[in-house]
C-alpha cells in the first residue's frame, strides 16, 4: 500500500489560533510513517509549512507517488491538538488541490476525535480516526475499516462511527528519523527567549497525556492517558537529532513531569531544552537537577491566584500561592526563563493579579496577562456549559468565545473573523 502523509500549508489570519505559528516537526506523521514502514509500506511524508510548499506542490507530489491512501492532519502538530486552529480550512484547502487523486481521504487531529461525523462532512473525506493516529493507520493500510475501533467512515452513504476514540501504546515508541534537510529547514526554538537560535531546532516526546482533568483542558478526546516513553530509544531519537545538529529541542509534553534518569542523561549532553509543567509538581531539588541538564525555559501553568479559582478550575492543586511563587523564583535563578501562565477567570481580583505579576517580574519571572481561553469541544468546560459535543459544536464554542471576549491574546489576530466565515470553502455534503 501507498500512504502520503501530508500537513498542509496553514494559514492563522483571522483566526483565534492561540497556538505558535513557526512549524514544527509532525511528530504524529513521523510516527505513524515508523509504523507503516516496518508494516512493508511505501510511504511519503509531506510538510508544507517546515518545507515551504503550498498546497498545489504539496497536491502535485501526492498525485505522482500514485497514494493509495492520503493522512491529513486538522492541527499544524501534537504540540497544538490541544489548542488547535478550530476552523478547518488549510486541510480543505490541501483536499481541493488534490480533487480525486491520492485514493481514499484519512482525516486525523483533534476535530474528528471530537467531532468524527462533522469533520467528514465538512472535509468531503473518507475516513476520520478519533484519538491518537498513528497505530490506527497501519490497519487501515492492512483490514477493513468496519474492523477498526475509533473510525469515522461512510458506509453506502452513511456515517458510521465505529467506537470511541483511540489511545496508542507509545511507551515503546522507537526513535524517530528525520531527513537532513527537514531539520535544516527548522531554524524555530519554540518557547526560547534567552539566546538567538544557533542551529536547528527539533521537538520530542518524553510522555503523553496527562494525570490531571483541568476544566479548560481540551484533552477528553485525545492524548488523554499518562504514558512515560521508554528512556532507551528516545535518547537514541536525541543523539540522532544532535548527531543532524540541532542545538536545541522542545519537549511537546502535555505534562513534563520529574523524572531523574532522563533528567541526568540530558545532563550529560548538554543540549538546551524547553518544557510545559505545573510547578506544583516539582520540588527544589529537582527543580536545580532540571537546570543541571540545561532546560533553558520553562512554561508553567498556573493559572488562578486564589485556591477557589484553582479549585473551580480542578487544579488539585495542593500548594498555596506563596509557594507557587517561590518555587517559579527558585527555578528563575536556575533557569534562563519562566512562564507562570495565568488565565482569566470570572472575579478575578485585578489588583492581586496586578502586584502578584509585578512580584515575578522583580524576581525575574514572566507572568501574563491573564487571557480568556477558548471553550474547545474536547474540554471539560465545553461540557459544563452544552453537554456533549454535537454537529454545532465549534460554531458554537467560535460564537461564544467572539461575544464573550472583546480582547484577546497578544498572539492571536485582533479581529478574528467567524467560523462559517472562515470555513467557507468546506464542503457540507458529499
Amino acid at each position: 500500500m501507498r500512504v502520503a502523509l501530508v500537513n498542509p500549508c496553514w494559514r492563522f489570519d483571522r483566526s483565534i489560533y492561540f497556538g505558535c505559528r513557526a512549524p514544527h516537526l509532525p511528530l504524529e506523521l513521523g510516527y505513524a510513517k515508523d509504523f507503516l514502514d516496518r508494516a512493508g509500506h511505501d510511504t511519503l511524508l509531506c510538510d508544507g509549512g517546515l518545507m515551504g510548499q503550498d498546497n498545489d506542490v504539496l497536491a502535485r507530489e501526492v498525485k505522482d507517488f500514485g497514494a493509495d491512501l492520503t493522512v491529513v492532519a486538522t492541527a499544524p502538530s501534537y504540540l497544538f491538538w490541544r489548542c488547535a486552529p478550530p476552523e478547518l480550512r488549510s486541510p480543505r484547502a490541501f483536499l481541493l488541490a488534490l480533487g480525486e487523486e491520492g485514493g481514499r481521504k484519512i482525516i486525523v487531529g483533534p476535530h474528528g476525535s471530537a467531532t468524527p461525523e462533522t469533520t467528514l462532512t465538512k472535509l468531503g473525506a473518507d475516513i476520520v480516526v478519533r484519538g491518537e493516529c498513528e497505530e490506527a493507520i497501519v490497519e487501515i493500510a492492512q483490514k477493513p475499516v468496519a474492523d477498526i475501533p475509533g473510525l469515522a467512515f461512510r458506509d453506502n452513504g452513511v456515517i458510521k462511527v465505529n467506537g470511541d476514540p483511540r489511545a496508542a501504546r507509545f511507551t515503546d515508541q522507537p526513535a524517530l528519523s528525520w531527513p537532513d534537510e527537514w531539520i535544516a529547514a527548522h531554524p524555530h526554538h519554540h518557547h526560547r527567549f534567552d539566546a538567538q537560535p544557533d542551529g536547528p531546532g527539533a521537538e520530542v516526546e518524553a510522555s503523553r497525556g496527562c494525570p490531571y482533568h483541568c476544566s479548560f483542558c481540551a484533552k477528553i478526546d485525545f492524548r488523554e492517558s499518562y504514558r512515560r516513553r521508554d528512556l532507551s530509544p528516545l535518547l537514541h531519537e536525541i543523539d540522532r537529532l544532535i548527531a543532524q545538529g540541532v542545538t536545541y529541542l522542545y519537549f511537546i509534553d502535555e505534562i513534563f513531569l520529574p523524572q531523574k534518569a532522563l533528567l541526568e542523561a540530558m545532563a550529560s549532553r548538554q543540549i538546551p531544552f524547553g518544557i510545559q509543567t505545573r510547578i506544583d509538581l516539582w520540588k527544589r531539588d529537582m527543580l536545580d537537577l532540571l537546570g543541571q541538564a540545561r532546560c533553558v525555559s520553562i512554561e508553567a501553568g498556573v493559572e488562578s491566584l486564589t485556591p477557589q479559582g484553582r479549585a473551580a478550575l480542578d487544579k488539585n492543586c495542593r500548594v498555596s500561592t506563596d509557594e507557587l511563587a517561590a518555587r517559579l523564583i527558585h527555578a528563575r535563578k536556575r533557569i534562563p526563563f519562566v512562564q507562570a501562565n495565568l488565565i482569566q477567570s470570572p472575579g478575578d481580583d485585578l489588583s492581586l493579579v496586578h502586584d502578584w505579576r509585578e512580584k515575578l517580574s522583580a524576581a525575574g519571572v514572566w507572568a501574563n496577562d491573564p487571557v480568556p481561553l477558548y471553550p474547545y469541544p474536547s474540554s471539560p468546560d465545553y461540557r459544563r456549559l452544552w453537554g456533549a459535543p454535537d454537529g454545532e459544536a465549534w460554531e458554537r464554542s467560535h460564537a461564544w468565545y467572539l461575544r464573550e471576549h472583546a480582547r484577546f491574546s497578544d498572539i492571536q489576530d485582533d479581529s478574528p473573523l467567524p467560523l462559517p466565515v472562515l470555513e467557507a470553502s468546506c464542503a457540507h455534503c458529499r
